[in-house]
């Protein structure tokens, strides 16, 4: 098992610092082992309620009566599954002095942190969990980690065989199972095909009226669908930036799979060589250093940018008044391209990194330098 030492810190001070925390992530991305580990440590002593099991949410069929005696911190796990708890959770977090800090485990956005923040607002922290990283699984195993993608149980398999099977039984659970169980009534077979049509889309702009006609449904359908995949941490919808500058931008969201790994897993990609080889590699490549970044910077400021005359940027950051512009490159020797000079005269942009799978780090510009994925990591952090 690694250990997650920074996101640990990370949640640590978040529960020091308000009387409810909310850790959110997709399914099996480790947060329950996490929260675990930090109630094991927990001075006063720790209290956790699984709602997965009958028994959880037995214990917390009288919630009001049930919480308000306790002491230390309250952990509840898959917390979606009893939304009125938030509205419990109210006068506990504003009691003075608060005998009990209380650990939110959700896997499913919307419907939660829209429930916790009507409820709980100014008492509450979000701290988002995303998959094993490179700082946590170390660079020698950056290979590992993109074709195995960041879900615990799958990087650590005990083969690249047992790690592929692994990643096609969780995407079945989550169509037949999970995401059902959330209320969420979609035929699990129309769902898994609408997420297997996305590994398609990979790295593009959202098409959904193309996408609606393969499927024959309606565009507001597959954007449903859609919402579902983003909700349940299983897919990122980046947002696109645009200004007045005089040029025809464009103003629909770029699409990913979140977890390398499972878009390997719809490719039936089970090795490095096969992936090398594979149309969709450049596009992996992009994912996967996508959400490394995005894991160390702030995601609720990241856009992409691009134009119709075909000028784009993977993704900018802005922090400070400062814009950073980030190009994923899977080449050998990546060197500026006139889609890079024009990011950075129109976008004003402070520097541009161009983050390739190499090892060295080397100018290709005044602004622009081309680097390994670790060297990118430490830019943005």
């Amino acid at each position: 098992m690694l250990k997650r030492e920074i996101l640990k810190k990370t949640l640590q001070e978040a529960i020091a610092e308000a009387p409810v925390t909310v850790l959110l992530g997709a399914r099996q991305v480790g947060k329950t082992t996490l929260a675990r580990q930090i109630a094991g440590d927990w001075p006063e002593g720790a209290h956790v309620f699984d709602l997965e099991t009958e028994s959880g949410r037995a214990a917390l069929s009288t919630p009001e009566l049930t919480l308000s005696g306790l002491k230390g911190l309250v952990v509840v796990d898959e917390v979606q599954r009893m939304p009125h708890l938030f509205t419990v959770l109210r006068p506990l977090a504003d009691r003075d002095p608060q005998p009990a800090r209380f650990l939110l485990l959700g896997s499913a956005s919307p419907t939660l942190i829209k429930g916790v923040s009507e409820s709980l607002a100014g008492r509450v922290r979000f701290v988002s969990v995303a998959g094993l990283n490179l700082a946590e699984t170390g660079l020698k195993a950056q290979g590992d980690l993109w074709l195995r993608g960041g879900f615990p149980r799958s990087f650590l398999a005990t083969s690249a065989a047992a790690s592929l099977r692994w990643r096609k039984d969780f995407i079945t659970t989550q169509v037949e199972r999970d995401i059902p169980q959330l209320g969420i009534h979609v035929p699990p077979e129309t769902l898994r095909r609408f997420w297997n049509m996305l590994t398609h889309y990979h790295g593009q702009t959202w098409n959904g009226e193309e996408l609606a006609r393969s499927m024959g449904v309606s565009g507001k359908t597959v954007r449903h669908y859609l919402d579902i995949l983003a909700g349940t941490y299983l897919v990122r919808v980046l947002p696109p930036w645009f200004e007045n500058m005089g040029k025809r931008q464009v103003k629909s969201p770029k699409v990913y799979l979140r977890d390398s790994g499972l878009l390997h897993a719809f490719l039936n990609v089970g090795s490095m060589a096969a992936l090398q080889g594979h149309p969709k590699y450049g596009a992996s490549w992009e994912g996967f250093a996508l959400e490394q970044v995005l894991d160390r910077a702030d995601a609720s400021q990241a856009h992409f940018w691009s134009t119709r005359q075909g000028a784009e940027l993977d993704l900018l950051l802005e922090r400070d008044g400062r814009r950073t512009g980030v190009e994923f490159k899977c080449a050998d020797a990546p060197t500026m391209t006139k889609s890079m000079h024009v990011a950075l005269q129109n976008l004003n942009l402070d520097r541009l990194l161009v983050v390739y799978p190499g090892s060295a780090s080397y100018p290709i510009h005044p602004k622009a330098t081309a680097l390994p994925l670790a060297d990118a990591l430490k830019e943005v952090d």
